[in-house]
């Protein structure tokens, strides 16, 4: 499926027609799938205009392959994207946690700054995520991380 459609280009924002060339559907038909899958959100600008992003792109690209080449149904499609997301945010947390903890087990933050913390600029690992993990993904995982440390030294708050 993937290997029939164009590459998607390098912008932030794609209009409603760029996205059904990309992804190889017609526009009413993107405006029907927004309606039957809430994670397509699109931002709407000026006049109710559709503005899509990269990862909502490749969101369509999978719906359109569940739908159009494995023969799911519309509700079948849903609910395998919501298994998908969801298989996706746990194996993100976990091999994120895991990563934090490895490196809290060697005594080290896993940073080369010469133990001067205020050089930081931004976290840690923030480069490792993924493009499309999302702010309340990420405040689960710090919940989760703090949670673990407070399991692992209790006089860490």
């Amino acid at each position: 499926m993937n290997s029939l459609l164009p590459p998607i280009p390098a912008k932030r924002y794609f209009t409603i027609g760029e996205v059904g060339e990309l992804c190889g559907v017609k526009p009413h038909v993107l405006r029907y799938w927004e309606q039957e899958f809430t994670q397509l959100r699109p931002v709407k600008r000026r006049g109710n205009r559709r503005y899509y992003q990269r990862h909502e792109v490749m969101m369509i690209r999978k719906i359109r392959g569940l739908l159009y080449d494995q023969g799911f149904t519309i509700s079948g499609a849903r609910n395998k994207l919501q298994e998908l997301v969801q298989l996706d945010r746990e194996l993100s947390r976990t091999s994120i946690a895991n990563e934090a903890l490895s490196a809290d087990d060697e005594g080290s933050d896993g940073l080369d700054n010469g133990g001067d913390a205020a050089a930081i600029s931004e976290p840690a690992r923030f480069h490792e995520l993924p493009a499309n993990f999302s702010i309340h993904q990420e405040l689960l995982l710090i919940r989760d991380l703090l949670s673990l440390k407070e399991h692992n030294n209790p006089a860490i708050i």
